[in-house]
């Protein structure tokens, strides 16, 4: 399907929070959660970086696309990882680029903090184009940081993790299948399986009890 997004389309599309997001009043366990959603690509501003920081509902959505949660992690040892997603997100190498296709783009970030926390376990939805990106180095962890990735400059490349299966990357476009989490991984269309299920931190109590 190919459309076309004009100027009042961006400033009439909701981008109200979807109720994904702990209300911070209320919620007094350390919380980190990773979303992904459909978006137009952004063009870096002239003299401008492109890792923007913005105080906004964490779950609103994307000039009308919906946010799903793709990684959440509650309660005890979560401080220290969000104390290693802000070091890695200081870390960030390309900073001051942005390519829509194949990367660095904001799916190149996205994937590069996943990789310094392998504990939140994210799966990236194969319609993140440049979440394969990795510059010069061929041979690294996989975007979640579970298993590993062959990737040559995000244009092409073979992934396998506990985390985000098996896939393969052709000029960005990603095909795969995932065992793990029963669901096929489709260009265009994205994960194609049941919907994710996230164990609350009670939950996890409970499991832990049971199995002693």
């Amino acid at each position: 399907m190919v459309g076309r997004v004009t100027a009042e389309d961006w400033r009439t599309a909701s981008q109200e929070p979807v109720g994904l997001a702990p209300d911070p009043a209320t919620t007094r366990e350390a919380v980190v959660q990773v979303y992904a959603a459909r978006v137009i690509g952004w063009r870096l501003r002239w003299q401008d970086t492109a890792l923007v920081v913005r105080h906004r509902a964490p779950d609103m959505r994307w000039f009308g696309s919906a946010p799903e949660l793709v990684a959440e992690k509650r309660g005890a040892g979560v401080e220290e990882l969000i104390a290693r997603i802000d070091k890695a997100a200081h870390s960030y190498p390309w900073v001051g680029e942005y390519t829509t296709w194949p990367g660095p783009n904001s799916n190149t970030f996205t994937a590069w903090v996943l990789r310094a926390v392998p504990e939140l376990e994210a799966d990236l939805p194969p319609t993140a184009i440049g979440k394969d990106y990795s510059g010069k180095k061929l041979v690294g962890p996989a975007p979640s940081g579970r298993g590993f990735q062959l990737s040559l400059f995000g244009l092409a490349g073979l992934t396998a993790s506990a985390v985000e299966g098996f896939e393969v990357n052709v000029l960005g476009l990603t095909f795969g299948i995932n065992p793990f989490d029963p669901s096929l991984k489709l260009p265009l269309v994205g994960r194609v399986g049941l919907a994710r299920t996230f164990a609350s931190r009670a939950d996890e109590a409970v499991a832990e009890k049971n199995a002693l």
